[in-house]
């Protein structure tokens, strides 16, 4: 299973890059991602960090690692829980002096199956939706 959503944020690449990768700041922008926990305070290859999801208001606490971080191009992580893999790449790009930004998050495992049963696609979609909007608005004020 694929989720993949882009969304246009009206700022420089610089901006939104900065409110992305400093971790200290989620708290102040997102409540999708919630409860972040690091060691270091910036997204740092090699380095976990943790955060709560809510898909249908059931916590579910996650620790990726991040995989490969190319500074203000892409950043991947990757994590598993109850055999299910995920891995989440977004993609920054410059447009016409504002940013597309590209989340990509791919699920594999003997759960997935079972996993689009209880929490559908277009579900955790809205979860990668919110969050772009979320990191729009902070990055637009």
């Amino acid at each position: 299973m694929v989720i993949e959503d882009t969304m246009l944020i009206n700022a420089t690449l610089e901006k939104v890059w900065d409110i992305f990768t400093d971790l200290t700041c989620w708290k102040d922008w997102s409540t999708t991602l919630t409860n972040v926990t690091y060691d270091k305070k910036r997204l740092t290859k090699g380095e976990s960090f943790a955060f709560c999801l809510r898909p249908f208001n059931i916590p579910l606490r996650m620790k990726p690692v991040v995989k490969e971080i190319l500074p203000r191009e892409h950043v991947i992580w990757s994590g598993s829980k109850y055999g299910i893999s995920a891995r989440h790449e977004f993609i920054f790009k410059s447009h016409d002096g504002k940013v597309l930004l590209t989340s990509r998050e791919t699920f594999a495992g003997v759960l997935v199956q079972p996993l689009v049963f209880f929490f559908p696609a277009r579900k955790m979609r809205k979860l990668t939706i919110s969050m772009l909007q979320e990191l729009k608005a902070a990055a637009e004020s």
